[in-house]
């Protein structure tokens, strides 16, 4: 007689017990393969807006308006414009970040797509950022009862009539460069200045070099950054910022 210990033994048959631990497992596995093709399903149909939201890295193409107001000036910015996706509400703002296409002044777009996202590439966007001013003299106005104490050694030659001034190594500018050209040459109502670290070589350059700072509307400051590569067109993007910033904002 066969006992039924010897039949738990016994190839192709079960111990007693054993019945529940295996309607469990084929339940756990029939559910675990549900589990994975839902999941497939929802990855095929959502696939192609994660992988357009992971390409855009933050930018947006949007063109529509976003009003800011910083201090008493009221600014309608296309929210392409926006560097920081959290910087793009309307409302009250210490300051905001932008970018644009030099030399279209453009924001980010399908069509400049590879401007914004190419590293390797650094002279073709200008940045800026604006907020309320903090001081009553721009770089323009800080030359020469500021910088001008900071310079040492002989004037060196620099690109587009500009002319390039050493910073004294007590200064806190380190190795920077401040290049300056007098309003008297360029019909312009004060002396330029741009303060640039330059490259030991052109391919070295980033796409924030150099740095200037600029008075607009009623109380901003605009401090914009560009490739030291672009310095011979340094006219060109002081008047461009101006004008960009000036027809941004709301009367």
């Amino acid at each position: 007689m066969t006992t039924s210990s010897e039949l738990a033994a016994t190839p192709g048959h079960a111990a007693p017990g054993d019945a529940p631990s295996r309607s469990r497992l084929l339940l756990f596995t029939g559910s675990a393969i549900g589990l994975l093709a839902a999941l497939t399903i929802a990855i095929c149909l959502a696939g192609p807006r994660i992988g357009a939201t992971l390409a855009l890295g933050g930018n947006t193409t949007s063109t529509v308006d976003t009003d800011i107001v910083i201090g008493t000036d009221h600014l309608r910015l296309p929210a392409n414009v926006i560097r920081f996706a959290e910087q793009r509400t309307a409302g009250a703002a210490e300051r905001v970040d932008l970018y644009a296409t030099w030399p279209e002044m453009q924001g980010y777009s399908d069509e400049t797509r590879s401007r914004f996202n190419d590293v390797t590439r650094t002279d073709g966007l200008v940045f800026l950022q604006i907020s309320q001013s903090t001081m009553s003299r721009d770089m323009s106005g800080r030359i020469a009862p500021i910088y001008r104490h900071l310079f040492e050694g002989d004037p060196i030659p620099g690109p587009a009539g500009l002319t390039g001034h050493r910073m004294k190594a007590t200064s806190g500018y380190g190795a920077e460069i401040f290049f300056t050209a007098s309003s008297t040459a360029t019909s312009a109502p004060a002396d330029y200045g741009v303060r640039c670290l330059m490259p030991e070589r052109p391919e070295l350059a980033t796409s924030a070099d150099c740095q200037r700072d600029v008075h607009a509307g009623q109380d901003l400051v605009v401090l914009y950054r560009f490739s030291s590569q672009l310095l011979p067109q340094w006219h060109a993007i002081d008047e461009a910022v101006r004008h960009f910033v000036d027809a941004k904002r709301v009367p």
